[in-house]
């Protein structure tokens, strides 16, 4: 069992409990790739899809992953509830729970909120994103992609590459990274990058070329132009010529390094077209494994029993 009750972030948990996540979720992907991909871990179990920001890949991956594990899921819809008449995050959630759920997936913009619901929900809380915070489920999504294609975690060199000041995904991968040994460099415009590095205990540098001379992981970010205040760099231009990945850098990594992209992808801009197709990219192979892992998540945290 998990010595963890919610999921709320990667800061703080244990090398065991996300090796024990990893290895779940790779009977999981066995068993979604045999000829039954349906178990019955969760079943009667009721989970509520709270989701107050967009998202494609993260809420249907959930959704997939727990009517795969035989739950009972239920999507939660900002624009067509009670929230657009007013009701606050508290009594929305305390309203769903008075009809007996078990678990609770939530997104938002805010940072905190998933540790905040845990505070008045007898619920068990799994994070799907909240603001500039945490993103657990991709990075442990990630982790579980590299260590599929390089078969080794401990030592192994990533560069994460892009808008690192305002990617939750970027901190998950980080403080998972560092618990399991993996080595983190983060790169990007100066304005991009963390205002403290200092309290990540990452190596952070400007120069692309520098940052991925001996990664054997990179991963690139989208600009999150929707967070972003104006001019924090000068175009996107520059952007794409200074920290895109076009071919001509990805014949400055090394031979057998991959990359990666947690999504939604702009072509052209952090990643040209030729190399996000290209043999070395695991994209997919991320997405893939997306709905893995969050029914190891959801399978660990709902059950008694370490049993899939």
């Amino acid at each position: 069992m998990l010595k963890i009750r919610h999921l709320l972030g990667l800061r703080g948990v244990c090398k065991e409990d996300i090796e024990k996540i990893l290895d779940t979720a790779d009977k999981f992907y066995d068993i979604l790739n045999g000829e039954n991909p349906v178990t019955d871990s969760l079943k009667g179990k009721t989970v509520v899809n709270l989701f107050y920001e967009n998202s494609t890949r993260t809420r249907i991956s959930f959704e997939l992953a727990e009517k795969r594990l035989s739950a009972n899921p239920l999507n939660f819809s900002v624009s067509g509830s009670s929230v657009s008449k007013g009701e606050s995050l508290k009594d929305t959630v305390e309203n769903i729970e008075a009809m007996k759920i078990d678990m609770v997936v939530i997104r938002h913009s805010a940072s905190g909120v998933p540790g905040f619901l845990t505070e008045f929900s007898n619920a068990v809380v799994i994070n799907a994103g909240d603001g500039f915070n945490e993103h657990p489920t991709q990075a442990l999504l990630d982790i579980m992609t590299i260590r599929q294609k390089l078969g080794r975690l401990k030592g192994v060199n990533v560069a994460i590459i892009g808008d690192i000041l305002h990617s939750r995904v970027a901190r998950s991968n980080v403080w998972g990274m560092k618990t399991l040994g993996m080595n983190v460099t983060l790169c990007g415009p100066s304005t991009l990058l963390p205002q403290q590095p200092e309290l990540l205990e990452v190596k952070t540098t400007t120069n692309l070329r520098e940052a991925i001379a001996d990664a054997d992981v990179v991963m690139l970010l989208r600009l999150q132009l929707e967070r972003q205040d104006v001019g924090l760099f000068p175009s996107v231009r520059e952007y794409r010529q200074l920290y895109g990945l076009d071919n001509e850098k990805l014949s400055l990594m090394k031979k057998d390094a991959i990359v990666m992209h947690p999504g939604p992808v702009n072509r052209s801009v952090e990643i040209a077209s030729e190399v996000a197709d290209c043999a070395r990219s695991v994209i997919l192979n991320q997405v893939t494994n997306g709905v893995a892992t969050r029914m190891a998540v959801l399978s660990l945290l709902g059950r008694k029993s370490d049993e899939v």
